[in-house]
C-alpha cells in the first residue's frame, strides 16, 4: 500500500521483493496505471551483494533515488527464547533488520546529497524507542532498537544537505489489513488496541505520504507509533507472569 500512496502523489516507484514475482509483476502494472514509471527488482537486503545489485539496477532502469521506505525485514513469528536460535537465524534477523538498511541508506545518500534532498523512513516496532526488554524476540528486538539509535544518528547528519530520516513503528497489523483502508475497519471492534479498532496500511502510509512531502523537512530524527494505542511489548510480558 506504501508504493500505491507514494504513486497516488506522483512519484516514480520501484519495488523490491525477495520471493513474490507474480504479486510484485501485478502491483507494478497498478502502478503504472496511475501514470507513473515502475521497476520492480529481486533482491533480499539481509545480502550484501544482492544490496548492490539492487541499487545499481534501480539506478539503471529509473536513476537515482530521493526516497527510500526501509519496510522489509525478516521476523519469526514462533516465540522462542534467545538460547533457541541457530547461528544462521541471529545473523539473518541482524542482517535483515539492521546491517542491511545501513548498507542501502549508504549507497543512496551520494545521490541525494548531491540533489540537496532526500526522505528516509526506516520500520520499527512500536516502543522502539524505549529499548525495553521483549522476551521470545531478543534479536529481532536489539536490531530494531540499534536501528532507532542509527535513525536519529543519521537525521542529524544528513539534516544540512535536506534529509530527513524518521522511523515508523506501525502496531500489530497483520493478515488482510496490511492492505486494508480505514473507512473498511471504522465498525470492526479490536479488543486489543485502545483506540478500538484494528489498524490498516491506510494507518501507515498515510504518514509515509506527508513524511515525504515537500513541507515536511523540519520533521526529522522522529520514532513514530502508529499503533492506536497498543503495546505489544507489555502485552507479551503480561503474558509470561
Amino acid at each position: 500500500m506504501a508504493a500505491m500512496t507514494l504513486a497516488d502523489a506522483g512519484h516514480d516507484i520501484v519495488l523490491n521483493y525477495v520471493h513474490s514475482i507474480e504479486e510484485a509483476a501485478k502491483l507494478k502494472l497498478e502502478i503504472e496505471a496511475k501514470g507513473v514509471r515502475c521497476s520492480a527488482i529481486q533482491a533480499d537486503i539481509s545480502k550484501m551483494d544482492e544490496i548492490k545489485r539492487l541499487v545499481y539496477t534501480m539506478k539503471d532502469e529509473m536513476g537515482p533515488a530521493d526516497i527510500v521506505v526501509n519496510n522489509a525485514g525478516p521476523f519469526i513469528r514462533e516465540r522462542r527464547l534467545f538460547a533457541d536460535y541457530t547461528e544462521e537465524e541471529i545473523l539473518y534477523l541482524l542482517n535483515g533488520n539492521l546491517t542491511g538498511v545501513i548498507l542501502l541508506d549508504h549507497l543512496l545518500l551520494d545521490s541525494m546529497r548531491r540533489k540537496g534532498w532526500g526522505r528516509i523512513i526506516h520500520y520499527g516496532f512500536g516502543h522502539a524507542g524505549e529499548a525495553r526488554s521483549w522476551p521470545h524476540r531478543a534479536v529481532y528486538a536489539a536490531a530494531k532498537v540499534g536501528l532507532v539509535s542509527f535513525t536519529k544518528t543519521l537525521a542529524v547528519e544528513e539534516a544540512p544537505h535536506g534529509i530527513t530520516v524518521n522511523m515508523i513503528c506501525p502496531g500489530d497489523i497483520r493478515g488482510d489489513n496490511k492492505e486494508r483502508r480505514i473507512d473498511e475497519v471504522q465498525d470492526v471492534k479490536d479488543e486489543e488496541t485502545p483506540r478500538g479498532r484494528p489498524g490498516t496500511g491506510e494507518d501507515v502510509t498515510r504518514v509515509i505520504r506527508f513524511l515525504c512531502e515537500e513541507r515536511s523537512d523540519f520533521i526529522t530524527g522522529n520514532i513514530m507509533n502508529v499503533s492506536g494505542g497498543l503495546d505489544p511489548i507489555r502485552a507479551n510480558i503480561g503474558s509470561l507472569m
